[in-house]
């Protein structure tokens, strides 16, 4: 298995980024589609388009992206063991976690705007739209620069 990850590094890194790509859109748009559905206040129809919205949004491109994400950036770590000697990984890695924790968040916050729980405001919600963009500048630049 092995071999053939090594064999076939590049493709898997390329298809490690085309899904952390797919995968970022989702976190950078759905705490905006949030702010958006709050601020379209209590109408019913335009309520359910959100939710809609919102939910294809996560189920359909944002977790298999995320999956994806993890599945071949694993098996890039299995191909090349060596990388956890280096330290910029292992914050990497804790980023890509935090970023996998706030994916769960923001599935939480859409079953309860769904469910008409929302307590939060589109301003808490557009506060919120940045944090991703903060944890994939960190990760790129680890994964890029490898700075130690």
């Amino acid at each position: 298995m092995q071999d053939f990850i090594i064999q076939n590094y590049l493709w898997i890194k390329a298809f490690h980024v085309i899904s952390m790509v797919s995968w970022m859109a989702g976190l950078l748009y759905l705490p905006r589609l949030f702010a958006y559905h709050v601020e379209a206040g209590t109408d019913a129809k335009i309520s359910a388009t959100f939710q809609t919205m919102e939910r294809k949004l996560i189920k359909i491109i944002m977790n298999p992206a995320m999956i994806l994400t993890w599945i071949f950036g694993g098996l890039m770590l299995y191909g090349n063991t060596g990388l956890f000697s280096q330290g910029w990984i292992h914050v990497k890695l804790l980023f890509v976690v935090l970023l996998s924790v706030l994916h769960m968040v923001f599935g939480k916050w859409r079953k309860n705007l769904a469910a008409g729980k929302n307590v939060k405001s589109a301003k808490f919600y557009k506060v919120w739209n940045e944090v991703p963009a903060v944890f994939m500048i960190v990760i790129v630049i680890m994964a890029v620069a490898e700075p130690f």
